[in-house]
């Protein structure tokens, strides 16, 4: 069942424009953010996003070594994340408590950008498993899209108000993070608050991921360009990420062009690091859980080497994974690779399908593991962004 439900949530952000003409429940009160319940994550405070990210390093040789997690004391910048479909609560809206399945998220997706930023996390009444469980049933949502989008909104405003203060009271630039129904939110708040308004000039970047993030020809969401470097602020990156030996199939939402003709933006976060065009491969720097967690959850994980016992909660596996963007047809998506060796003891494949029933659903592609596959190049990537940022 836990599976089933993985499945199910990962469907979150596209079910969502389904409720796009809904209407938050009539008297149904604002989350007062000011309170600090209405967070998961927030500086200086030991909560959801001060975890253990210590990583074991496993060469090809199969040597280890350990990679110790430290945040960054006095950050220069911010990043605001809003976490993708985790609710277990029964009903088609969330509510507000911090229960497991939002600390476990942002485990895998936000704790190590501590490392470059203050993170801030909102609670918010996202659209629920049970509520997607219903709709791949054939049965109405009865999640509302609105309501969830509501409390983002309102959070990052509150968010603007009282916290993006830096030294004489200047604005402090923050990166807006997002995945799967978080990436949804984060591209409403692109497309409502930001572009073309004042908050525009203190967007470091914004990371759409898990997603189909709609561009134009010039590769634009609105006003907002795509990331085509590294040393670029103010930008887009954006994609969706399958196995290179199975893309997306005919049936798939996920990167693929919208019934306006604009396309799914892939900006390939490796390939800027490494000075390359997002069509051209590059070694992906992966944490992976040591546990087998996703966005959601997920499947124990294979052995990352023969006769290696993993006693920290992530590993990366320098070298394994590349990854490239491919335009075919209608879709675009971040091809991965596993550069697998069957003469060397790691591993030669990697989990993060969904799978139901032990039936793995390609048209979900890697989708749980999304952020973890460039979580490294990601971290490079907003730190250069926003030296760039600073430099204006």
């Amino acid at each position: 069942m836990t599976k089933i439900l993985a499945a199910l949530g990962l469907a979150a952000g596209l079910a969502l424009a389904t409720s796009a003409g809904a209407q938050a429940p009539t008297g149904t009160a604002p989350n007062d953010y000011g309170k600090t319940d209405n967070w998961l994550c927030l500086p200086g405070r030991t909560d959801a996003c001060a975890v253990d990210q210590t990583t074991t390093l496993v060469q090809a040789d199969g040597k280890t070594s350990v990679e110790a997690f430290k945040a960054a004391a006095k950050p220069a910048y911010d990043c605001f994340y809003v976490y993708p479909t985790v609710s277990t609560d029964p009903g088609g809206n969330s509510d507000m408590s911090i229960d497991d399945a939002e600390k476990r998220v942002v485990e895998q997706q936000l704790a190590r950008f501590a490392s470059k930023c203050r993170v801030f996390a909102p609670m918010y009444r996202q659209v629920t498993l049970a509520a997607l469980r219903q709709v791949m049933m054939g049965q109405p949502s009865p999640g509302n899209g609105v309501l969830a989008y509501g409390d983002v909104r309102d959070a990052w405003r509150w968010y603007l108000a009282h916290e993006n203060k830096g030294p004489n009271n200047q604005a402090r630039g923050v990166v807006l993070i997002g995945h799967s129904q978080g990436a949804r939110m984060v591209l409403d708040l692109l497309k409502n608050e930001i572009d073309g308004q004042p908050a525009q000039k203190q967007m470091i970047s914004a990371l759409v991921i898990g997603m189909n993030a709609p561009v134009d020809a010039a590769g634009k969401f609105h006003s907002i360009p795509t990331c085509t470097k590294a040393d670029q602020a103010g930008c887009l990156v954006s994609y969706v990420s399958f196995r290179e030996t199975s893309p997306p199939p005919a049936n798939s939402r996920f990167s693929k062009t919208d019934e306006q003709g604009h396309r799914a933006a892939c900006v390939n976060p490796a390939a800027l690091v490494a000075g390359k065009a997002s069509s051209e491969p590059a070694v992906l720097h992966a944490y992976m859980s040591s546990k087998g967690f996703g966005a959601v959850s997920g499947q124990p994980p294979k052995p990352f080497a023969k006769d290696l016992t993993v006693t920290t909660p992530f590993v990366a596996l320098p070298g394994l994974l590349s990854a490239r963007c491919v335009s075919e047809g209608e879709f675009s998506y971040l091809a991965v690779k596993v550069n697998a060796d069957p003469a060397d003891p790691r591993t030669d494949e990697i989990t993060g399908d969904v799978a139901v029933n032990g039936v793995v659903l390609k048209d979900w592609g890697l989708h749980l593991i999304d952020m973890n596959l460039a979580m490294g190049d990601l971290l490079t990537l907003v730190e250069r962004q926003a030296k760039a940022y600073g430099a204006k």
